[in-house]
């Protein structure tokens, strides 16, 4: 069992759960609100939170897609979850690789909040949208995916890469007239308390989101039978459905932050849909297409792992419907020509 043992002043002993996060601002209310959880379902467990910086955190100069580190901000917290430091690690679901370490899998993944992506006017700007913006105004995304979809949405607007923390590139728009507006996920913000800030928010047919944007997963050592059944009631069935249809989408196309790769998902009535795009970095050059599936929900449970993900409280048969979906979302994209589109992304970018 993984879960320590603390021994109070009282003489009681105290089971003691330790929660990695990173050092942002954001990545402490994130982790703050699933250790709130833990300890309304789990009173007698002692929470402990480590924050600590990662690679990401540190290297603030470079475009995210120039660095090339799939887990760039995961790789320190994985580490310390390795080394038994830490029992778990709460993360943003969409900085997670499709595929993880050997030993690792993601216990829980949380009702998503909004995923779509929102934009944050210059104070001196306010009243307007991308629409409205003057011909040449720049706008602040570190993301290939937002550039590549919203230059070809809005051609008279020109894009500049911007880096930092939710708060610095806040304080980089509002301090100087570099950008006219940035575009950040409307999730942090909301979980921030910024709500107020969001001048628009972009829908699928402005910008569709990132993989797993939006949603938090709580990543575990694979073995850690106890903490993963603790873990297991946070699952939220139709987000776990959507997130492992979006990564199996993904990881068949081999996509990553290098690349302008777009998700729509939703689930009515039993029937998921999932909408995927590629894009070339100019927007100009892309294939859209969607599927959908249905699932059933009279199945058993089986202990069985989708693209890292273990959701021991969500059917086996819905999870497999969803990971063919993207599987077979995927493999459409690359019979039109999708490969294709992705390695002259992947060239053109790396040649920046």
């Amino acid at each position: 069992m993984s879960v320590h043992s603390a021994q109070e002043g009282n003489g009681n002993v105290r089971r003691v759960m330790r929660i990695g996060t990173r050092k942002s601002q954001l990545a402490r209310i994130q982790t703050d609100s699933v250790a709130g959880k833990l300890k309304e379902l789990y009173p007698d467990v002692h929470l402990e939170i480590v924050a600590m910086s990662t690679v990401g955190d540190k290297i603030l100069d470079k475009a995210l897609s120039k660095i090339g580190e799939k887990s760039l901000f995961t790789k320190e917290l994985e580490n310390a979850l390795e080394r038994n430091e830490v029992d778990l690690v709460v993360h943003s679901l969409k900085d997670l690789p499709t595929s993880l370490p050997p030993g690792f899998t993601i216990g829980a993944v949380l009702k998503r909040e909004t995923p779509y992506d929102a934009v944050i006017l210059h104070p001196k700007k306010a009243g307007l949208t991308l629409d409205t913006l003057p011909e040449g105004s720049v706008i602040g995304t570190s993301s290939l995916r937002r550039a590549a979809q919203l230059k070809r949405r809005f051609p008279h607007l020109e894009f500049k890469d911007i880096r930092g923390n939710l708060n610095t590139r806040l304080k980089k728009l509002d301090d100087h007239d570099d950008y006219s507006a940035i575009i950040l996920a409307a999730a942090g913000l909301r979980r921030l308390g910024w709500e107020s800030r969001i001048s628009q928010i972009l829908t699928p047919d402005d910008c569709m989101y990132a993989v797993g944007q939006g949603a938090l997963a709580v990543e575990a050592r694979a073995g850690d039978e106890d903490i993963l059944k603790m873990l297991s009631v946070l699952n939220d069935t139709d987000t776990v459905l959507r997130c492992v249809a979006e990564r199996a989408f993904l990881r068949h196309l081999e996509g990553g932050c290098s690349v302008p790769v777009a998700i729509h998902s939703e689930v009515k009535e039993s029937q998921l849909y999932l909408t995927g795009a590629v894009y070339s970095l100019d927007g100009l050059d892309s294939l859209k297409e969607t599927m959908q599936t249905s699932f059933t929900t009279e199945n058993q449970v089986e202990e069985r792992v989708h693209v890292g993900i273990t959701a021991r409280t969500v059917l086996t048969s819905a999870q497999d419907a969803a990971e063919k979906l993207g599987t077979d979302l995927a493999a459409l994209l690359l019979h039109k020509g999708a490969k294709k589109i992705l390695s002259v992304a992947r060239q053109l970018n790396n040649a920046r």
